[in-house]
């Protein structure tokens, strides 16, 4: 291949149409051919990525908690509609559509509807339209940018690498923290070291079990000795993050998370399974006991020393009566908190269930649409291995079906579904007890899970394409020659 193969297979990159058009970079345009990697080279920087990855650097690092003067400068804002500008302009430069439809961002773009329709229907429809403006409409807008430019390989392992690299220096930063006895709460527990969805000691961890595999994966397909040490010791400081934050819902994520990458490496790759089990087993006895105890605790209510067990267990009750009062619209986005205040045993606080707060906030419509985003999310993965399954070699082939991947291309490409399901499943068990459905970890989740499937399909196509062409070449008699 002319690029080496990382986060999918093959490059979706700008395909010359034989009517001499603009191109198109859509996977399944009838008349195209792939780029050759020297073409490719020339290509001008892509500003909405460059702009994609600067959002999130500052997303993510936030350098306006430790620079003050620089929280006056909405330096995210900037960077997310410049690299929207130059989004729409490239691609309408290109007589294409403002942006690509895929199934995930039609369902975003139905969640934030419905956000807006029910909002009339709300507690305090000013709170709504000030969740959807000050949070989800940026959710939406960056959305919109990672479906457009996560289109090649190379392109969603750079991505990746940011967020890694950036969950590794903030995890860093709070087991430092940690150790110093800084930046603690609730009998000793870390939270994050700057604001944000990283705060939190809960969020933190959710943050950490979500984009653990993330840095596995980079860590398994790096041949640089130095980036296998990078993704390495930002899984280590990722892992003891978890430890120091003492969340039980991030331990419950940690180990589903690691239960499901374990079931998918173990049959290619047993030996990493093996050595993998054998660090937990030796680092097990030199785990902190306060975080033992709280671990203790999901099980022994007696144990829990803020009461917070019993108060989830009350939240739970109240967020479904809550749907069950408004099943249609729902109480109004991120107004759960406020919603009969004075009747409530936990009064101002959120649902701590992302289904729950989700169909208390946002009616029955809300909880499907949701629903449907987080079944994509996981079946993203599974369409990846079946794909893989479809292109091994040996099965029968006929006309023009792809070529069949090679042996380092399948292995790649089983590992990373395996690393992605392990991410969104582990993102999923800690979302059972937290509110986070408008945050924006899951549609980072969501656009690292599918990108890959979603070039992996382009390049199939592509493939089957020239082929196509090829095989009706042969078949078509010379010139001169009567057919």
């Amino acid at each position: 291949m002319g690029e080496r193969l990382a986060f999918g297979a093959g490059a979706l990159r700008e395909i010359p149409n034989r009517a001499g058009g603009r191109g198109t970079d859509e996977p399944h345009a009838p008349e195209s051919a792939v780029l050759p990697p020297a073409a490719a080279e020339r290509r001008p920087r892509d500003w909405a990525f460059t702009g994609l990855l600067t959002f999130t650097a500052l997303l993510f690092f936030r350098p306006q908690d430790t620079f003050p003067f620089l929280r006056h400068i909405p330096l995210a804002d900037i960077a997310a509609l410049g690299a929207l500008a130059a989004m729409v302009s490239s691609r309408l430069g290109r007589g294409l559509p403002v942006t690509r439809l895929t199934p995930e961002l039609v369902g975003v773009l139905a969640l934030g509807a419905v956000i807006l329709g029910t909002a009339p229907f709300s507690v305090w429809p000013g709170g709504v339209i000030g969740t959807f403006i000050g949070l989800f409409a940026k959710v939406l807008l960056i959305f919109v940018l990672m479906v457009n430019t996560l289109t090649s390989p190379r392109r969603i392992e750079t991505f990746a690498w940011l967020i890694v690299v950036a969950s590794g220096y903030i995890a860093g930063r709070a087991v430092f923290d940690y150790l110093r006895g800084v930046n603690l709460i609730e009998y000793g527990r870390v939270q994050g070291s700057i604001g944000g969805i990283f705060k939190n000691p809960n969020d933190l961890a959710l943050n950490m079990v979500a984009l653990l595999p993330i840095a596995g994966l980079l860590l398994l397909q790096s041949t640089s000795w130095l980036r296998r040490g990078a993704a390495a010791l930002c899984g280590v400081m990722m892992l003891g993050a978890i430890v120091a934050s003492q969340s039980r819902s991030g331990t419950v994520g940690l180990v589903i998370m690691i239960l499901v990458l374990a079931f998918y490496v173990v049959r290619r790759r047993p030996g990493i399974v093996a050595a993998a089990a054998l660090a937990g087993v030796l680092v097990m006895p030199a785990l902190p006991e306060s975080y033992w105890h709280r671990i203790a605790s999901i099980t022994n209510k007696e144990l829990d020393q803020t009461g917070s067990r019993e108060a989830r267990s009350i939240l739970l009750r109240e967020s479904w009566q809550a749907f069950l009062e408004n099943p249609l619209t729902g109480v109004g986005a991120g107004q759960f908190a406020v919603y009969k205040p004075d009747e409530r045993q936990e009064a101002w606080r959120e649902a701590h269930n992302v289904l729950l707060q989700v169909a208390a906030e946002l009616g029955i419509v809300g909880l499907l649409v949701f629903t449907f985003l987080i079944g994509r999310c996981v079946w993203a993965p599974m369409q990846m291995r079946r794909l893989v399954r479809q292109l091994t070699p040996g099965r029968r082939r006929r006309g023009a079906y792809p070529r069949p991947l090679a042996e380092a291309e399948r292995e790649q490409l089983t590992m990373q579904a395996a690393a992605l399901s392990a991410s969104v499943l582990g993102w999923f068990a800690c979302a059972l007890f937290a509110s986070v459905a408008y945050h924006w970890t899951f549609y980072y989740v969501l656009a690292l899970a599918t990108a890959p499937r979603d070039c992996l399909v382009a390049r199939v196509a592509a493939d089957r394409a020239v082929r196509s062409r090829a095989h009706a070449d042969e078949r078509r008699p010379p010139i001169g020659v009567p057919a």
